[in-house]
């Protein structure tokens, strides 16, 4: 059962990974209900794939990565399609997600530059911060315009995810996948 489940679960990812691209395709070809359900279904599996993969024990450093390669995918695509069908959010809130762009550049550059890879933290700042992303993003293409409350939320969180992961790119000195946060880190450094 455990090898099926390895397999089950990244299959889970690995949906999120192939649906990125069509995803893309429903947003240029502007098919906006088959893409608000398809993008609800990934944040799903994102939502159910960890648990599982905890459950039946296959975590993985594959899996970590595949994970937040995935993750950073079903993100980027749900921005594009924010960027496409709602301009005037966008415009409007230029200085959270510039903030947001910024720290998240920080963090992905000291990263690349101190381990040679992107991070797989999977923080629990990191898991609330999703989702209050999914929720937002998801609530943004069922609704007719963005709930600005509910961003402010997820940019706040994601605010701090993003600043926790970058402080605890320079307290260690090798990359590890699935650090719960920095307080994990600062118990290690003892």
């Amino acid at each position: 059962m455990q090898s099926n489940s390895y397999y089950i679960v990244n299959g889970i990812t690995f949906y999120r990974l192939i649906v990125a691209p069509v995803l893309l395709l429903f947003i240029f070809t502007e098919q906006r209900e088959i893409f608000k359900w398809l993008l609800a279904f990934s944040f799903f599996t994102d939502a159910i794939d960890g648990y599982l993969a905890r459950k039946y024990k296959v975590v993985s450093v594959m899996g970590s990565k595949l994970d937040s390669l995935a993750d950073d995918l079903t993100i980027l695509v749900a921005i594009v399609g924010l960027f496409f069908w709602h301009w005037s959010f966008i415009v409007a809130e230029y200085l959270w997600i510039s903030l947001l762009f910024i720290l998240y550049l920080v963090q992905l550059v000291f990263a690349l530059i101190r381990y040679k890879k992107t991070t797989s933290f999977h923080t629990y700042l990191a898991k609330i911060a999703a989702i209050f992303q999914a929720v937002f993003l998801v609530l943004t293409f069922f609704l007719s315009s963005p709930p600005t409350l509910f961003f402010y939320a997820a940019a706040a969180i994601t605010a701090l995810d993003i600043i926790e992961e970058t402080i605890m790119v320079y307290l260690l000195p090798k990359w590890q996948a699935d650090v719960k946060g920095l307080h994990e880190v600062l118990q290690q450094r003892r």
